[in-house]
């Protein structure tokens, strides 16, 4: 299993426009071949910050998101609301190491 974690800062009038976009295509992103997790979660102390906690079957089915039109468009629409540069993680579960 991969878990993405995707650290994204918003302009501060955008919020509202992003969260209306994850509430959109949430649904299909839970749906997706391969995800099994979407969680959209908010810093406490920056109401600007938000991340995005996915859990994925393999590394090839976050690569098959990434490459689909779903998260192109997806994309497309969050990256123009952004403060900063987003900053993202993709880590193996160990816990049964």
């Amino acid at each position: 299993m991969i878990i993405r974690i995707v650290k994204m800062e918003f302009e501060e009038k955008f919020i509202d426009e992003f969260l209306n976009l994850f509430a959109g295509s949430r649904d299909q992103i839970r749906t997706f071949a391969g995800c099994s997790h979407l969680q959209l979660l908010q810093d406490e102390s920056n109401p600007c910050v938000f991340f995005t906690y996915s859990h994925w079957g393999s590394s090839d089915d976050l690569a098959a998101y990434r490459d689909s039109r779903l998260f192109q468009t997806v994309w497309a629409n969050t990256k123009r609301l952004f403060r900063a540069p987003p900053q993202a993680w993709s880590l193996g579960d160990r816990t049964q190491v």
